[in-house]
């Protein structure tokens, strides 16, 4: 792994571990960490990034990580990398202990290539993928103007001792479909969040049939793509809306995040089942919601069980969800 010092700082992103010491009070205290990736999917077929850096600054400077040897791109597929799964874009570096913020470089392309980030869609339509922002982090990134950047609006800590973090896309959020005159996907620029694992627990569960049933018959539709929603604390069945951005009022509350229903094969192929997956879920309280029309969830807009082309709705919910640190909470449809 390439490093590029640019002061007398530190790193990181992602799924970060930290140990350390320092065997002079003249010299930082120094911790390891590692970056990965995780995804809460989108309505796509796969979204691969093409990874170019990591860059993590502090009022003392910056460093810059490589992502593969050589400098060479990194392409992952978010969406093979759901729930609890993490691709590692970094490992075991070692850092001053501190407060620092971090941008996370991929190769922009408008082009639909496999060679730069691209979208597959479920008809097998290949497209270009952007993020619209492109500056440096601490003057360190963006050098080439194919470079797109994605950052995290807060500060977080490395401190001595074991850190762990993991970098987790909010695709269902933060990825828009070709809009306008663009024939490409964009990818929000704050579509990331990092978390500290010491503070988050997962939940798991299945979604059964007839719950399936249930909402596809209330769509009185033929497509369908089911997922389950995770909202705040005491969030009601008839309060449960959409990702738009009009909602978080007192009758309509927007959800945190999603996840996608995936099927259940045994060793024949033959689906059995359904479940879903939160991996990355701060310790608390939380209510579910399961639909089976994500695919017209548009964060853009607001969508609505009235809308005659594209309708959608929260069909069942779990309330009183509790996720604890480091555990795993299990709920059922």
């Amino acid at each position: 792994m390439n490093i590029q010092k640019t002061a007398i700082a530190a790193v990181l992103a992602g799924l970060l571990f930290g140990c350390g010491g320092s065997d002079s009070n003249d010299e930082p205290q120094m911790a390891t960490f590692s970056l990965g990736v995780s995804d809460n999917p989108a309505d796509a077929k796969s979204v691969t990034i093409a990874f170019k850096q990591v860059v993590l600054k502090n009022e003392s400077g910056s460093y810059s990580f490589n992502v593969a040897s050589n400098g060479e791109l990194k392409f992952v597929d978010l969406l093979e990398y759901q729930g609890s799964a993490v691709n590692t874009l970094v490992s075991g570096q070692s850092i001053p202990v501190g407060e620092y913020q971090m941008c996370i470089y991929m190769k922009n392309n408008t082009a639909a290539t496999i060679d730069s980030s691209h979208v597959t869609t479920y008809d097998d339509g290949l497209f270009g993928l952007v993020t619209n922002s492109n500056g440096s982090c601490g003057g360190v990134g963006a050098e080439e103007s194919d470079t797109g950047r994605l950052f995290f609006n807060k500060s977080f800590t490395i401190a001595a001792g074991v850190n762990s973090f993991v970098a987790e896309f909010d695709l269902s959020k933060g990825l828009q479909d070709p809009h306008g005159n663009k024939d490409y996907w964009t990818l929000k620029p704050t579509s990331v969040q990092l978390f500290n694992q010491s503070d988050v627990g997962s939940i798991t569960g299945s979604v059964s049939e007839e719950v399936m049933a249930s909402c596809e018959m209330a769509a009185n539709g033929s497509t369908f793509s089911p997922a389950v929603y995770l909202y705040p604390a005491n969030t009601t069945l008839e309060q449960m809306v959409d990702f738009s951005l009009e909602a978080d009022t007192e009758t309509a509350i927007a959800p945190i995040t999603a996840a996608r229903v995936n099927e259940v094969t045994n060793a024949e192929g033959l689906v059995i089942g359904h479940d879903y997956e939160f991996g990355f879920v701060v310790a608390g309280n939380y209510s579910l919601g399961y639909t089976c029309l994500a695919q017209n969830d548009d964060p853009e807009v607001v969508n609505l069980a009235i809308d005659a082309d594209a309708p959608f709705f929260i069909n069942n919910a779990e309330v009183d969800v509790t996720v604890t640190a480091n555990s795993v909470t299990e709920r059922n449809f």
